[in-house]
């Protein structure tokens, strides 16, 4: 996956990890890790702080807290992500017609 990508992915998951709770570096490392990502602490950091500056999520120390802003973009994201998956992980034509 290309940095561009994995990075927006990145967000949408440290989006939602502060939805669960607060979350800080330390925290999100390991979580990114299971999903997949290879990262290093400073990235997790630049990203952290990038959604802060967007007042996406608010930053307490070394923690970080989904603000309004910050809910109401994660619930656009999830409309738009429902949408995209359903559109793109089906099936193409070119995959079906490899199989007849």
């Amino acid at each position: 996956m290309q940095a561009a990508t994995q990075n927006l992915f990145i967000r949408i998951h440290l989006l939602h990890y502060a939805e669960e709770q607060d979350i800080s570096i330390r925290e999100a490392l390991p979580k990114l890790e299971r999903a997949g990502y290879r990262v290093a602490d400073r990235e997790v950091k630049q990203e952290l702080e990038h959604l802060a500056a967007e007042n996406l999520l608010t930053a307490h120390g070394e923690e970080y807290t989904l603000t309004g802003a910050g809910i109401n973009e994660l619930r656009k994201v999830r409309t738009s992500l429902g949408s995209m998956c359903s559109e793109v992980l089906t099936e193409s034509r070119a995959d079906k017609a490899v199989r007849v």
